[in-house]
């Protein structure tokens, strides 16, 4: 068979790969001696043994690899170590049908809740076109939300780790969705990337949320169901304020409440309280969230320690506001199902990145302002279910 040349990054092949795609093999050889190449599912697999210890091994050779378009991993076959190299394209490899069908899916949940809960003079049953009528709120949301996202994607790409495009999960929730993911493929090539990958989205996010606020506090009122605001005696759910919230309103001078301020906030600022929300959820510090890429980053192995008390956090919290506070299990109940996921996350670790070189200094005053915006969107009770 012919040799072709390694294509790189954002390409595909059109030949099935030869053994002199990777790496040259004295390059190889230098850390893992190896006794056989083979071409397995469109992969080059080495056998060898590792001369050095094979975490090391894995270190001196993933940029070589990376360079001529491969994904290694070091794993074993048949009781024998082999590095498994796997062709890499960063491109979109067609139509992405899956993200396109399930952003209109939630494109339309979110005009649908829109119209049912927050745009009480819209009747979806009686006029379901009616709920085109709704489309500030569902921008507001898929923009917060949207934007979080591809802060991710675009700084996967720049570090040149594979990601997918955000894929929105449409849920009637009162929000109208469960968010949006990425999923990254392989793994983080150094402490800078992971930092770099898990900052972006809670700060594009943020950048986002802000504009959709100010935005939205500057729109006209429109009142919304009483059972869903800020005040109701006959049940329903009250939505907690979060201090950014606060801080934005009283810096354009468009207060938050008015005569009857559980019914006087206009949509889109609820678009504005998703992204606060999401934001301080993004960066709780542990396992595969924002927060817990970030932290690993900074803190190293450090980490596991920080992200061990956090369901203890969590759980402390819920106590408190059901004993102390007086509030009804419903509505602590999501510090505790958080308590609980927190709990699964750690147990599941952090991502481990192949280089373990320290972030500037740059970077460590980045995450700390990061965090300290965390905070600014915490709510100790989100959203309380009035009996």
């Amino acid at each position: 068979m012919d040799d072709v040349e390694s294509p790189g990054f954002g390409s595909s092949r059109a030949e099935r790969p030869s053994v002199t795609d990777g790496p040259p093999l004295e390059q190889i050889e230098s850390v893992f001696s190896i006794y056989e190449v083979r071409i397995e599912d469109e992969q080059l697999v080495y056998y060898g043994d590792p001369r050095v210890h094979p975490e090391q091994a894995m270190q001196e050779l993933w940029p070589a690899f990376r360079k001529a378009g491969y994904e290694p991993q070091l794993t074993t076959k048949y009781g024998e170590y082999v590095i498994v190299a796997k062709p890499v394209s960063l491109g979109i490899n067609g139509i992405p049908w899956t993200n396109i069908i399930l952003f209109v899916a939630t494109v339309f949940s979110t005009l649908l809740v829109g119209a049912l809960w927050w745009y009480p003079s819209i009747d979806p049953f009686a006029n379901p076109l009616e709920i085109v009528h709704a489309w500030p709120f569902s921008v507001a949301i898929l923009s917060v939300l949207g934007i979080h996202e591809l802060g991710h994607y675009v700084m996967s790409r720049y570090h040149e780790v594979d990601a997918s495009l955000p894929y929105f999960l449409p849920v009637p929730t009162i929000i109208g969705t469960m968010g949006a993911v990425i999923k990254l493929n392989g793994r983080m090539p150094n402490r800078k990337a992971l930092f770099d990958i898990g900052v972006a989205g809670p700060l594009a996010g943020l950048v986002a949320t802000i504009i959709v606020a100010v935005i939205g506090l500057h729109l006209p009122p429109v009142t919304v169901p009483e059972s869903l605001v800020q005040e109701s005696n006959t049940g329903g759910v009250r939505l907690g304020i979060p201090p950014l919230l606060e801080l934005l309103a009283t810096a354009v001078d468009q207060p938050l409440y008015g005569d009857d301020p559980t019914r006087n906030i206009n949509p889109v600022v609820i678009g504005a309280w998703v992204g606060m929300f999401v934001t301080f959820l993004n960066l709780i510090p542990v396992g595969q969230l924002d927060g817990g890429h970030i932290l690993r980053a900074m803190a190293g192995e450090f980490h596991e320690t920080i992200g061990a008390l956090v369901p203890a956090v969590l759980f402390g919290l819920a106590a408190y506001l059901y004993y102390i506070g007086g509030y009804g299990l419903q509505t602590v109940f999501i510090w505790v199902f958080w308590g609980l996921l927190t709990m699964v996350l750690a147990s599941a670790g952090a991502a481990h990145p192949v280089a373990e070189e320290r972030l500037g200094t740059w970077r460590v005053v980045v995450g700390i302002v990061t965090f300290g915006l965390g905070l600014l969107c915490f709510m100790p009770v989100p959203l309380e279910v009035i009996q």
